[in-house]
């Protein structure tokens, strides 16, 4: 029996078949003696037993030769009758080409049922929906129309669909660079912040992922920004943190190579054996969700609130330690006004906003001299060797907490081209700081930065006192410091009456630590519990402050400043140390007194945007929001 006499009173034809394909499954019809007469059948190489041919059976095992023979998919990475769970109903699909990676998980689903195209399509959406396909076929051997589910409402017409060597990317050829992202970039285009699209990432899969949140995003900020600096530089022809139509595990496959990458050249940040643990389909949500945000900008401040919201998120807020807002951090920049030739430290770095912020201060000044005019992807430029001999030899920071460090760490990489400074130690316990050099895992992280810290020493082999120019902080005011240990190595652990306490507050400590890393003349900004100011019983804290430096200015921030994470009102803290040249010592001086005329955050701890007169947003020349 011929394919021709069981086609011929069907509306299949085989038009999309070879004529080499239709003689192959013709050749291999038998018949079979049933009790109505004989009956065509063939032996399906994908389930490996005898089946009655009807007029889709032949389409559909046309369709598995040519599946088979011209795109290299082997019978075993097919299945037919493929069940589909919709609830406790159960449907099949005719063909499913699973998964090269994932072999229970189907890649491409095939149907060749249905004449007509438009039940065919809708067939195939609910099947491709219930069981996460990637891409959809459908047939009846005259047409054959290819779909590739972008998502559960839109199936986007596709040329053809990979071959078994190949991607979905690879048919599609799709180009996206680092200048399409800047004109998709959804921060400007939708508005929105990147802590808001991580809240929707935590809503829709990162809760119930099995993860730590932190620790899985973290990773995905530090490939993306990896992604987007390799573009930047012509390293990569398109930025690949993104789904160009890739499976699911095709897509995590691809993400874990860039993953690999960033840790070879941004080493100290992940372990070497550290991988991505969220699942396949947990990941492609989270790139379609991150690959249209543009994280380098002028000043990395797009990733401030992501992450001072991931670490809080983690309890950092119980220490005590809170971010602080960059127009804080700009603010104490620009009064202390840093010079290229200046060293500076931050002994509660946290993110490291105040040395990122000075970095960028003295580059603009390096490139100014230089003639260099900055762009909107500063942060990703190949920096001049003068700015990156300054992120390299004079800028510094340490932090207790590993979470914290291992953010500023990368952050301090990718603005210094892979050179940083930032130690995870207990600034204020500095006597076992060389403790911290019998631990091989730790040097081999930190070596390069407490050698150059070494360097500043102001005597050799001590730990106390160094020669920085600038100290900018915001150290912790929450919680005290018990160990007598500690205590009896500060001036400020002693009570007036010259008995040391049995505990003082960690940001009074830290007032005699930083101004120990400074040298004569050295310049410090600090933020302060507003009480230091005004509490009687902190008298012999100011006393002691004027006795070693002049106080330069106060400024006094709105209560809101560190909303939602605490409602203590602060103030910053600017004074020079005493020194007979650059500051000689006098009693009676003028000082700077201000305080913040308007709230930048609303009582629950929301930024306010500066507003045009229609009611929209103001952008500044970056296209960034103005608080």
């Amino acid at each position: 029996m011929t394919i021709q006499n069981i086609l011929k009173d069907s509306n299949y034809k085989l038009t999309q078949f070879k004529k080499e394909q239709i003689e192959e499954l013709e050749n291999s019809i038998f018949e079979k003696e049933l009790k109505s007469g004989k009956a065509p059948y063939i032996t399906c190489k994908v389930r490996n037993k005898d089946i009655k041919l009807t007029p889709e059976e032949i389409v559909r095992q046309l369709f598995l030769i040519q599946l088979h023979k011209d795109y290299a998919y082997s019978y075993d990475r097919m299945q037919v009758e493929f069940i589909v769970h919709f609830g406790t109903q159960k449907k099949r699909a005719d063909i499913v080409i699973m998964d090269r990676i994932q072999p229970t998980v189907p890649y491409i689903v095939i149907e060749v049922k249905k004449p007509k195209l438009k039940e065919g399509k809708e067939q195939l959406k609910s099947y491709c929906n219930s069981t996460g396909a990637t891409m959809a076929v459908w047939s009846n051997g005259e047409q054959t129309v290819y779909y590739h589910r972008k998502d559960p409402n839109y199936f986007e017409p596709i040329p053809d669909i990979p071959s078994q060597n190949q991607s979905l990317k690879d048919i599609l050829q799709e180009e996206f660079n680092i200048q399409d992202l800047i004109g998709k970039d959804i921060l400007k285009t939708q508005k929105r912040s990147l802590k808001n699209i991580i809240l929707d990432m935590e809503d829709e899969v990162l809760a119930n992922a099995g993860v730590d949140v932190f620790e899985e995003v973290f990773k995905l900020i530090f490939i993306k920004l990896f992604d987007e600096l390799q573009n930047t530089r012509k390293r990569t022809k398109n930025l690949e943190f993104r789904n160009y139509g890739e499976s699911d595990s095709e897509l995590k496959e691809k993400i874990c190579s860039i993953f690999e990458k960033a840790k070879k050249e941004w080493s100290g940040i992940f372990k070497e054996d550290e991988t991505i643990e969220l699942t396949a389909s947990h990941l492609s949500v989270c790139v379609s969700s991150l690959q249209d945000v543009k994280l380098f900008n002028s000043n990395l401040d797009v990733i401030d609130d992501a992450f001072e919201y991931l670490v809080n998120k983690n309890a950092k807020g119980e220490k005590g330690q809170y971010f602080t807002p960059r127009y804080v951090i700009d603010m104490c920049v620009k009064m202390l006004n840093p010079q290229e030739h200046e060293t500076m430290i931050d002994t509660a770095s946290g993110s490291c906003g105040f040395p990122i912020h000075t970095v960028f201060d003295v580059w603009k000044k390096i490139y100014a001299d230089m003639g260099i005019e900055e762009s909107h992807l500063f942060t990703a430029d190949k920096k001049e060797d003068r700015a990156l001999d300054y992120v390299k030899e004079k800028v510094f920071g340490i932090d207790f907490d590993k979470k914290t460090v291992r953010v500023a760490r990368m952050l301090n990489i990718i603005a210094g081209d892979g050179h940083t400074n930032v130690l995870n130690m207990n600034s204020l316990d500095f006597d076992r700081w060389d403790e911290n050099t019998k631990n091989e895992e730790w040097m081999d992280t930190y070596f390069d930065g407490w050698r150059r810290l070494k360097r500043l020493r102001a005597k050799k082999g001590e730990d106390r006192a160094f020669n920085f120019d600038m100290v900018m902080a915001n150290p912790p005011f929450a919680g005290d410091i018990k160990e007598s240990r500690i205590l009896h190595r500060y001036e400020l652990g002693k009570k007036s009456n010259g008995k040391y306490q049995t505990k003082v507050g960690r940001d009074i400590l830290f007032i005699e630590r930083n101004l120990d890393m400074l040298k004569s003349g050295g310049r410090m900004a600090v933020v302060l519990p507003q009480g230091r100011f005004n509490n009687s019983s902190d008298k012999h804290i100011r006393d002691f402050i004027a006795e070693k430096c002049r106080i330069l200015a106060v400024v006094g921030l709105h209560g809101n400043v560190f909303k939602p994470h605490t409602g203590t009102k602060t103030s910053v803290l600017i004074v020079q140390k005493w020194d007979r040249k650059l500051c000689p010592k006098k009693d009676d001086y003028n000082i700077f007194f201000a305080t913040m005329s308007k709230p930048s955050k609303d009582n629950s701890g929301e930024k306010i945007y500066v507003k045009n007169k229609d009611g929209s947003n103001r952008l500044d020349h970056h296209d960034h929001l103005i608080v």
